[in-house]
């Protein structure tokens, strides 16, 4: 089974940019379908961004035009570009994955996870 492991998180002021890794080891990551999803105090997570085995994108509409997903399969890594940061981007991001042949932006649907990694936005 595939492990993962996310890196890139950090504090930044509204309007900056921040680049999200996740290193997946133990399989590879066009087998499956790929997500990150978010988490902020109080919430419950929500999914950010989805790409499939063919590389297709899907967002949340809160993040549309400011998130772009991607995966470099050569080097079995996931990313998430996250630029013009707003305050209400603050939460705990992970990036998950899972077999089959869709790609919901519905956390339950995902059956392995990164740790997780803070992203705080100030105004």
């Amino acid at each position: 089974q595939v492990q993962l492991v996310e890196s890139g998180g950090g504090s930044v002021q509204a309007g900056g940019s921040l680049r999200l890794s996740c290193a997946a080891s133990g399989d590879t990551v066009s087998r499956y379908q790929m997500g990150w999803f978010r988490q902020a105090p109080g919430r419950e997570r929500e999914g950010v961004a989805i790409i499939n085995k063919v590389g297709s994108t899907s967002y949340v509409d809160s993040v549309k035009g400011r998130f772009t997903i991607s995966k470099d399969n050569a080097e079995n890594t996931l990313y998430l570009q996250m630029n013009s940061l707003k305050p209400e981007d603050t939460a705990m991001y992970y990036c998950a994955a899972k077999p089959g042949n869709t790609a919901p932006l519905r956390s339950n649907a995902y059956n392995y996870w990164g740790q997780g990694i803070q992203v705080t936005v100030s105004s």
